[in-house]
C-alpha cells in the first residue's frame, strides 16, 4: 500500500510536469509574442520562451522530502529573479542583477542546509547550481545530465544500500527528479523552450540532495565531479569554439572544458576579476595546461589580455573542424 501510494504520486507529478511545462509554453508564447515578457521570451530560434522551468521548481518545492524543499524553494526563488532581471547592472555595486540573485540564492541554501543538518555537505550541494548552470547552453543539455545522474544516482543507492531519509525510502528522491524532468524535457530537448535558471538552478540543488541521500559528503563531492565531467563532454564541440573563438586555444584538452564547467560563466568571471583584478596569467607547463589551468586563470575583464593565437591564425568553423 505504502509503495502503490509512491507510485501513484509519482504518476501525477508526470502529467503535472508534462502538461504544466505545455501549457506554461503556450501562454509565455502568448505574451511574449506581444512584448510582454522582457527577458523570459529572448530572441532566441525566433522567440523561445525562458524560465518554463519554473514548472520543475513549483513540483519538486512541493515534493521533496520535508527539510529538503526549502532549499528548493530558496534557490527556485533567488532564480527567477536573476531570470527576470537578467543582465541588467547593479549600478551601486557594479555586477549584474542576476549575479547577484544568484550569489545571494547560492549563500542562503548554504545557510539553510546547515540549519536542516546537511553541515559541510550543504556547501556542496549549493555549489551544484554553478554546472547545471554551464549545462544549460544548449537545447536538452541540462536535461539529458540530470536523467543519467539521476539514473547513476539510483544505481549507487542500490548498490551501497543507502538507508531511508526522512521516513521515504533512499531512491524517492533521484525517482523524483528523473520523473520531473522526463515530464518536462520533450519541448527542451526540441529546443522549443528553455529551463532558464531557476530550472538549472533547481535541478542542481535537487541533485546534490539526492547525492547527499547516497552516502553523506563523500557521495556529494564525488558524484558533483563525475557530474561536472559528464557536462564538459555534453558541451565539448560547443566549448571548443568558445576556446578558439575567446582564448585562441586551438587545442584545448579536457581539463579546460571540465574548468570552464566548474568556474565559467558571469559569476564565475566576477570571482577572476575580483581575485586576478588587471592580471592575466599564461600557463605553458604542460601538467598545469592538461588540468585546465589555462581556463582557471582567463581574466575576461583584463585590458591587456593576449591570446595564445592570434586571431588570423584561427581557422574558420565549419564541417569537420
Amino acid at each position: 500500500m505504502f509503495y502503490s501510494s509512491i507510485i501513484v504520486a509519482f504518476i501525477i507529478v508526470f502529467i503535472l510536469s508534462a502538461l504544466g511545462t505545455a501549457v506554461l509554453d503556450i501562454i509565455f508564447r502568448f505574451l511574449g509574442t506581444r512584448g510582454y515578457l522582457g527577458n523570459l521570451y529572448p530572441n532566441v530560434r525566433g522567440g523561445t520562451p525562458r524560465a518554463i522551468g519554473v514548472i520543475p521548481f513549483i513540483i519538486l518545492s512541493f515534493y521533496m522530502l520535508p527539510g529538503c524543499n526549502s532549499l528548493i524553494l530558496i534557490i527556485g526563488i533567488f532564480a527567477l529573479i536573476d531570470d527576470i532581471m537578467g543582465r541588467k547592472k547593479c549600478v551601486p555595486l557594479g555586477i549584474e542583477w542576476g549575479q547577484l540573485a544568484r550569489g545571494i540564492g547560492i549563500i542562503l541554501v548554504m545557510i539553510a542546509g546547515i540549519i536542516e543538518g546537511f553541515w559541510i555537505s550543504a556547501i556542496f550541494i549549493a555549489l551544484m547550481v554553478q554546472p547545471m548552470n554551464i549545462s544549460d547552453m544548449q537545447p536538452g543539455s541540462t536535461c539529458i545530465v540530470t536523467i543519467i545522474m539521476c539514473i547513476v544516482t539510483i544505481i549507487l543507492m542500490l548498490i551501497v544500500g543507502s538507508p531511508d531519509f526522512a521516513e521515504l525510502p533512499a531512491l524517492y528522491t533521484p525517482l523524483l527528479i528523473l520523473v520531473v524532468c522526463l515530464g518536462y524535457c520533450p519541448l527542451d530537448f526540441s529546443g522549443k523552450i528553455m529551463l532558464g535558471e531557476v530550472g538549472n538552478h533547481t535541478f542542481g540543488v535537487a541533485l546534490g540532495i539526492a547525492f547527499y541521500i547516497v552516502g553523506g559528503l563523500w557521495s556529494v563531492i564525488l558524484l558533483g565531479i563525475v557530474t561536472t565531467a559528464l557536462i564538459a563532454f555534453v558541451r565539448r564541440n560547443n566549448l571548443t569554439v568558445f576556446f578558439r573563438q575567446q582564448l585562441g586555444l586551438l587545442d584545448p584538452t579536457f581539463g579546460d572544458y571540465f574548468m570552464d564547467v566548474l568556474t565559467g560563466g558571469g559569476l564565475g568571471d566576477l570571482v577572476r576579476k575580483w581575485v586576478l583584478k588587471d592580471n592575466q596569467y599564461e600557463v605553458r607547463n604542460p601538467l598545469l595546461i592538461s588540468l585546465g589551468f589555462r581556463r582557471l586563470l582567463y581574466n575576461p575583464h583584463v585590458s591587456h589580455y593576449r591570446r595564445y593565437t592570434s586571431s588570423n591564425q584561427i581557422p574558420r568553423l565549419g564541417k569537420g573542424e
